[in-house]
């Protein structure tokens, strides 16, 4: 990929994602090109749910943690992790954030392979 077609696909990325402070080698520079390209039909509003269950320990002694990671790709280009989790002592809690940054996005597909 040369200089000048480099920066295009960066500018292009830059209208989706944000790109400031990012530096992207030309295969990061084209997986992103092409997911904006393909947005729209193949990941818009698809979801993947994980749960597990686990064992722990605390003061009160042994309980059970049930975990739920939600990853939603967004109406705009982006992802959005939801996370919970219940134990079987009556806590619980849950959390959200959303992935809108070039870097984020490629290591959300990166720890996914």
């Amino acid at each position: 990929m040369d200089r000048n077609e480099k920066k295009r696909t960066r500018d292009k990325i830059g209208q989706h994602l944000d790109v400031s402070g990012t530096r992207l080698t030309d295969h990061e520079a084209s997986f992103l090109s092409a997911l904006i390209d393909d947005y729209d039909e193949t990941y818009r509003g698809k979801s993947e749910t994980h749960r597990s269950s686990h064992d722990g320990w605390s003061s009160d002694g042994k309980f059970t943690r049930t975990e739920e990671w939600t990853d939603t790709f967004t109406d705009d280009i982006g992802i959005r992790q939801d996370y919970s989790y219940h134990d079987d002592d009556g806590q619980s809690g849950q959390s959200s954030t959303e992935i809108r940054d070039a870097r984020g996005v490629l290591n959300w597909f990166r720890d996914r392979r």
